[in-house]
């Protein structure tokens, strides 16, 4: 007897089930992308025991036939595809025809659906693979879909399940991330009868954002307006003896692509990449190439083995991707990933460019004084629910400034101040009587003080405030003190100085124009196996940013040239950090990055320290120079430059507003 067999349909599907159904998330994904290409509007989905026990999804897509509703518990039955053509645009979430035999084969299902083409419904129940019923109801139009008792008889998978907190948080988790991917449509998540999430339709992104993440990380985002970007492809080939009968050449493709989405400022840093969210074609995915694009354009902006938030949308052709890589569909292929890489990038660094956020310094939230028994109580209704709050850590943990309060007794911090001239003093005007309804009656100002401030004291201003700050002196000979429209400003003199060299030689490096001192006598390193194999890989790029070098024996090198504004004590320093960098983070590093941390590490060694008194005409140039830069919001390696203390903050802590 050969040892070759066919296996049964009971055991294909249990397979197949093992590459689809991981977990009861696997389940609720499966299931709620159906519903989405049902074209349903309003989603609800139960689970019991965190879907162990029960998954319940119901929704009010367009529902199915009864010889539909039979057919689609045969393997491979999709209506999604006709023909093998299909496979090369797919524009469907599903479109394997697996999802709902391999769920059946593992559980006990029941089917309730109803098309707008029948006055009645049909239920179907399957259990273990098996057909125990196809009865005839009554129901809406839609699809109701109850799976209980899942891997009843598989308990090898059963027993790999986690506890009910994590495959809870994992359902959360993507019916979250799949609200945010389709706003428009509502979400309802109840775990064994208490509300979880839900989520009504809405008309922006923002808004949607606003109702899954709240309003504290809402302020710090910045919002990418659709950009598109035309790909010219060149044109298909043509034989040649083809091509001699026609006088027509064929015209060049075109790809489109799209952009759009939120993203956070440099000083919104996140330890893990679990607050980027990447949808392709309103597909949830994960995809290296589109994650490296979102770190490569916060690079030299946040510091290494940190990641923004990023909520990010691209749509193209479905001709342009390949959703056809992967059982679970969350990993695709570009057909130009390049070029799309490089588009992702561009796109969201123009946008940091063009917003240049500023920090805030991190108030105390104020103690909540006890009401009055006259004074009605506010419903403390959140704008989120409480299990997204869980599910996706929204707090932005304040930033240190590197020095401790001051302990009992202590004397406070000097700050010095230069001596300029002093300024005319004018006498602020009488305050006037306004009328009885006024747009910041609100505000319990009893002495007139707001009636003196700028009409525009509450706005809120970005790094192109840099140019009207007026400084007041130094914090510790470290830390410049200004004073603008918006409020006050702490700028670290050390990485503001960092980020005018780390651009100087940027520019400089591009234009060939870099400065260059030639040293008396050659200086002579030593090398280890390691940093002379670094060495011969970016030896080019170490003598394009101002370095004239060359080998000089066994393990050895001749350093002849070095930038201008490195000091002469620094340069052997600054060669072997480069090498250092370079062999630990850079090895599989672009061209790019390599250049950019070179000039990072000159730009670091050159630059004002801490513990350095500066003169008033040197705290104005560097001031100047830095609301020059393209990008003053942190140094090279990602520390903040400036904080600020606006005015509605001080206003706050002072108890005027």
């Amino acid at each position: 007897m050969g040892r070759i067999r066919i296996l049964s349909d009971t055991v294909a599907n249990k397979i197949a089930a093992g590459e689809v159904v991981e977990r009861p998330a696997s389940v609720v994904k499966e299931l709620l992308e159906n519903s989405l290409d049902a074209g349903a509007t309003e989603i609800r989905v139960d689970t019991e025991n965190a879907g162990r026990r029960l998954i319940r999804i119901q929704d009010d897509g367009c529902g199915m036939l009864r010889d539909d509703a039979l057919l689609a518990f045969e393997r491979h039955a999709t209506s999604k595809l006709s023909d093998v053509k299909d496979l090369l645009a797919i524009a469907t979430l599903g479109f394997r025809g697996e999802a709902l035999p391999s769920i059946g084969s593992v559980s006990r299902l029941v089917l309730e659906t109803r098309s707008r083409d029948e006055q009645t419904g049909t239920a179907v129940e399957i259990a273990g693979g098996k057909l125990l019923r196809c009865d005839e109801i009554a129901r809406p139009v839609g699809t109701t879909i109850a799976v209980r008792d899942l891997f009843y008889n598989v308990p090898a998978r059963k027993k790999f399940l986690r506890s009910d907190q994590t495959e809870l948080a994992h359902v959360g988790s993507l019916i979250t991330h799949y609200s945010l991917g389709h706003s428009d449509k509502r979400f309802e998540l109840y775990h064994e009868g208490r509300e979880l999430l839900n989520v009504t339709p809405v008309s922006t992104l923002r808004d949607r954002a606003f109702q899954v993440f709240g309003s504290e990380i809402m302020q710090e985002l910045i919002e990418i307006a659709p950009k598109t970007f035309e790909l010219k492809l060149p044109p298909p080939y043509v034989p040649p003896h083809i091509r001699q009968g026609s006088a027509e050449r064929p015209e060049p493709e075109m790809a489109l692509f799209a952009l759009e989405g939120l993203i956070s400022g440099p000083h919104v840093q996140k330890q893990n990449r679990n607050s980027v969210f990447l949808f392709v074609n309103g597909r949830l995915i994960r995809d290296k190439a589109l994650l490296h694009a979102v770190v490569a354009a916060y690079h030299n902006l946040v510091p290494a083995g940190c990641f923004p938030f990023a909520l990010l949308f691209l749509n193209c052709d479905p001709g342009e991707v390949d959703v056809n890589v992967h059982p679970s569909k969350t990993e695709v292929r570009f057909r130009h990933a390049a070029a799309v890489h490089d588009f992702v990038r561009d796109t969201i660094r123009d946008s940091l460019m063009a917003s240049r956020p500023v920090s805030s310094i991190p108030i105390p939230a104020s103690p909540v004084l006890p009401l009055r028994s006259d004074t009605p109580q506010r419903a403390a209704a959140l704008p989120f629910s409480e299990f997204t709050s869980l599910v996706q850590d929204a707090e932005i943990e304040p930033e240190s400034t590197g020095f401790a309060a001051p302990q009992n007794g202590a004397p406070l911090p000097e700050i010095s101040v230069p001596k300029t001239p002093s300024p005319t003093v004018i006498a602020p005007p009488a305050p006037v009587a306004r009328p009885s309804v006024s747009p910041i009656r609100r505000i319990p100002d009893t002495h007139g003080f707001l009636t003196q401030l700028p009409g525009d004291w509450d706005r809120v201003d970005s790094f192109d405030a840099l140019g009207d700050l007026r400084p007041l002196g130094q914090l510790h000979d470290s830390f410049i003190v200004a004073a603008a429209r918006d409020g006050l400003w702490i700028i670290d003199q050390h990485v503001a100085h960092e980020r005018i060299l780390f651009e100087h030689v940027l520019r400089g490096r591009s234009a060939g124009t870099l400065e260059i001192q030639q040293l008396l006598m050659p200086l002579v390193v030593h090398l280890t196996p390691a940093q002379q194999f670094e060495y011969a890989r970016i030896a080019d790029e170490l003598n394009a940013s101002g370095f004239e070098t060359e080998p000089f024996g066994h393990r050895t090198i001749a350093i002849k040239a070095a930038p201008a504004n490195v000091g002469v004590a620094d340069i052997e320093r600054i060669v072997m950090e480069i090498l250092e960098v370079s062999e630990i983070e850079l090895r599989s590093a672009s061209l790019d990055e390599i250049r950019r941390n070179v000039c990072a590490t000159i730009a670091c060694r050159a630059a004002i320290k801490i513990n350095t008194k500066l003169e008033p005409q040197k705290i104005e140039w560097l001031l100047r120079e830095l609301a020059a830069c393209e990008y003053p919001m942190t140094c090279p390696h990602g520390r903040p430059i400036a904080l600020r203390y606006s005015t509605k903050d001080i206003l706050k802590s002072f108890h005027r507003i």
